[in-house]
């Protein structure tokens, strides 16, 4: 079984079904699996439980409705599934941190969101729980040279660490290979200003001051798998790494290191990489 192919085929299901009555029962059995096996392995692959999720999207498809005013608010409050005009508001403002009426009355508009997409990584059964599949090992002590420099997301990060993953890529030699290391380490505590390390295991030359040369010491991690842009996955991340912890009883590592991202190929960054999240080597560990 394909269960990214479920889980997509079950988001484009319940977006065209916004208006009809939606449950963990009825979108399992369109796929013919229990209920308690597709709940487990929604929630794993989209760090959400599925009323969560249905919830967030009919909110979403209430912003169209919202716009072209042909429905009043009750209306759009039934038509969606929420019973009361009242439910409909406080649900909303949860959502989006003002009621739906001000969209109309003070002429303000939120662009929908897009159906999301699957993150692709592997998955296992562990203690009967259904997790982002990884591996504890250990991660050697390497120098790598390439640009650091600093962002802070709540500024436009993406574009930045973007564009200087290019600088780098620009400055090799087209005859490199080999493996490509992106480290992410908090700049300092309670910022949301952080550090970032584009680099490979050789020397490189790059003018100052974007260029730096990193030891980076032996790690004790957890592992993991994915293909996608690291700087659009960031929440399925986050929320792999809190189930990781939770079934595997593991603790983080107090490093200034948070991430490490590797790619075996420098010259290929959209295919499948590894993280790896320092965590403490516990005295008595065995590789899960």
């Amino acid at each position: 079984m394909d269960h990214h192919k479920v889980v997509e085929d079950a988001l484009a299901h319940i977006e065209n079904n916004l208006q009809e009555s939606l449950s963990v029962d009825s979108v399992a059995s369109v796929f013919n699996l229990s209920k308690f096996y597709f709940h487990r392995l929604f929630s794993a692959m989209m760090g959400c439980s599925l009323s969560q999720y249905i919830l967030t999207r009919r909110l979403n498809a209430s912003l169209t409705f919202i716009d072209n005013k042909e429905l009043s608010l009750t209306q759009i409050a039934y038509q969606l599934g929420f019973g009361t005009q009242a439910s409909f508001t406080r649900a909303f403002k949860r959502q989006y941190g003002i009621p739906p009426s001000s969209l109309r009355t003070e002429n303000k508009s939120i662009p929908p969101e897009p159906l999301p997409s699957v993150v692709r990584r592997p998955f296992k059964n562990m203690n009967g729980d259904v997790v982002t599949d990884f591996s504890l090992t250990e991660l050697e002590s390497i120098k790598v040279s390439g640009v650091a420099f600093e962002v802070d997301l709540a500024e436009d990060y993406k574009t930045e660490i973007r564009s200087r993953s290019k600088m780098l890529l620009n400055r090799i030699d087209e005859a490199v290979n080999g493996p490509c290391y992106v480290i992410y380490s908090n700049c300092q505590p309670n910022s949301t200003r952080f550090k970032v390390l584009c680099g490979i295991p050789r020397e490189v030359r790059i003018n100052e001051p974007y260029y730096f040369v990193v030891d980076v010491p032996e790690l004790f991690c957890a592992k993991f798998k994915y293909t996608g842009d690291i700087l659009d996955i960031g929440e399925v991340l986050k929320t792999d790494y809190a189930r990781f912890l939770k079934v595997s009883k593991q603790e983080t590592e107090a490093s200034h290191i948070e991430l490490i991202q590797v790619f075996d190929d420098i010259r290929n960054l959209e295919s499948p990489y590894h993280v790896y999240a320092p965590v403490k080597k516990l005295p008595i560990d065995s590789e899960c």
